[in-house]
């Protein structure tokens, strides 16, 4: 068979009805041709299409040259998951297909598509998924931190006390951590994990990934947050952390440097400074210098 004839029935397979079930489809986060071929395909012949942002969809679709012809294309968010669910799975009942996709990357991952996936699994009716881009793969892939074992951690909680106590969660977790933060808020993100857990651990700032101004700065969270006091950065950003520094200071040598750091220092200044030339977390040496303090007062 000629190179042209199996392209030819190639492109007719692509148009054959899908079989009925919700199809999860990943979307560029940046760069509109990194979507596969499959992802394409899928959105070319579902009967039903719901998307985080419709505009978006709409536009990439229209990239592809894929026409949206007569079919629904529904808006399926955060604020509105409630209300359109019950009508996608009415649409899976009545044997359609129906592909979703998020705004960028991959749908259920710090997205509304959890729900709906874990709905219609729950109505015993299939889901499956064409698998492509995504920010936290792509920002592990290239932060040249170790990738045998890593853990999505989402963004962090918006509350003070949720986020100090999210940080004491993950902090210990014998792998690399992604995380996902505002450009708004990373400064004060990469502050409090200094304070949580020392400033010497390695970590990777990934910007604006597959764009134009894509990004990586390589360094540790103390020389990150320090970078960004006086140079806000923009766009969409992945925070890469290393696994915890294995700690060498014994508790006698952390006693010795906080007695000597507070004959000459404030408690919390003390602190900090034990903390840096020992590679510790400072809220941990803090609470340990108040305890000298209070030893030696009495």
């Amino acid at each position: 068979m000629h190179d042209d004839e199996q392209a030819a029935d190639a492109a007719i397979a692509r148009q054959k009805p899908l079989v009925a079930g919700l199809y999860l489809v990943a979307t560029p986060i940046g760069a509109a041709r990194d979507i596969t071929l499959r992802a394409l395909d899928i959105l070319s012949s579902a009967d039903v299409l719901a998307a985080e942002d419709t505009r978006t969809l709409r536009h990439l679709m229209e990239i592809h040259g894929i026409k949206l012809g007569g079919r629904p294309l529904l808006a399926y968010h955060d604020h509105n998951g409630a209300e359109v669910r019950p009508r996608i799975l009415r649409a899976l009942a009545d044997g359609k297909s129906v592909a979703y996709a998020s705004e960028a990357g991959t749908p259920v991952v710090a997205d509304p598509g959890y729900q709906l996936a874990r709905a219609v699994i729950e109505a015993g009716m299939p889901v499956t998924a064409a698998p492509g881009p995504s920010a936290a793969i792509m920002a592990l892939s290239i932060s040249g931190l170790p990738s045998d074992r890593f853990m999505f951690a989402g963004f962090p909680p918006a509350q003070a006390g949720a986020r100090a106590r999210w940080c004491d969660e993950i902090g210990t977790v014998p792998a690399t951590l992604v995380i996902y933060e505002s450009p708004k808020r990373i400064h004060r993100l990469l502050g409090e994990l200094c304070e949580a857990w020392g400033e010497a651990r390695e970590a990777a700032l990934c910007r604006e990934l597959t764009k134009r101004f894509e990004e990586v700065r390589r360094g540790t969270l103390g020389s990150l947050r320090d970078a960004l006091a006086d140079a806000p950065v923009k766009g969409e950003i992945a925070l890469v952390i290393g696994r915890p520094l294995a700690v060498v200071a014994d508790a006698a040598d952390i006693d010795a440097a906080l007695r000597d750091a507070l004959g000459r220092l404030r408690v919390k200044e003390a602190a900090a400074e034990v903390a840096e030339a020992l590679g510790l977390p400072r809220r941990d040496v803090y609470q340990r210098a108040l305890a000298l303090k209070d030893e030696d007062a009495g």
